[in-house]
């Protein structure tokens, strides 16, 4: 059995990639919150939160990171990711480390909106404080994301229509779309950092 990730090896991973930053006149940032568990040898678990079901929103009840757009207060998009934290979850990260950003991403091809994915550790993360905008915080381990256990494919309803998609799938909970790709981008660097290494347990 492989060790568990642990932070060092998160830090370089991140540390190591480069970022790609898409221009859109639409901005908005997320949170990839990690923390660790009970004892530091098991590894590191990260933050989800399943949005609250509400009639005529397209992504109700669906599994996603803390985040939301941009406004006009923000200093930058680091605020917004800290900011739509806290309002969502209630967990401040002003003094969480920030261990870097994935690529920006934009939902769709054609969309005008582009979404920066910051990584956080919080090493004594607060119990949550969901608004009413969130249903469910869940606290998953990085280790068995990685392992593919959770991988398989599932069936979602998009605006009356039904798609069978690649997805994370946890219990009852369904982890697809823009939250399963940016989990497999953090994944794919946290990997690579190790081949570059050649010893998956530094």
């Amino acid at each position: 059995m492989s060790e568990p990730i642990q932070l060092g090896r998160v830090r370089r991973a991140l540390a190591a990639a480069a970022s790609t930053d898409l221009l859109r006149p639409r901005r908005a940032a997320v949170a990839l919150v990690l923390s660790p568990r009970r004892e530091p040898s098991e590894g590191l678990s990260l933050l989800l939160m399943r949005r609250s079901e509400r009639d005529g929103d397209p992504w109700s009840g669906h599994m996603a990171f803390p985040g939301g757009h941009a406004q006009s207060e923000d200093t930058d998009l680091l605020h917004t990711a800290r900011r739509e934290t806290l309002e969502e979850v209630g967990l401040d990260l002003t003094s969480a480390e920030v261990l870097g950003r994935l690529d920006d991403v934009s939902p769709m091809k054609s969309s005008e909106l582009v979404v920066r994915p910051y990584v956080f550790f919080a090493e004594h993360p607060t119990a949550p404080r969901l608004s009413d905008e969130v249903a469910e915080v869940l606290w998953v381990s990085l280790d068995e994301l990685a392992s593919g256990a959770w991988k398989r494919t599932a069936e979602v309803v998009i605006r009356g229509s039904r798609y069978t998609v690649p997805a994370f799938v946890i219990g009852s909970r369904v982890v697809w779309g823009m939250t399963y790709h940016l989990l497999e981008r953090l994944l794919a660097q946290i990997s690579a950092e190790a081949d570059d290494l050649g010893d998956p347990t530094r």
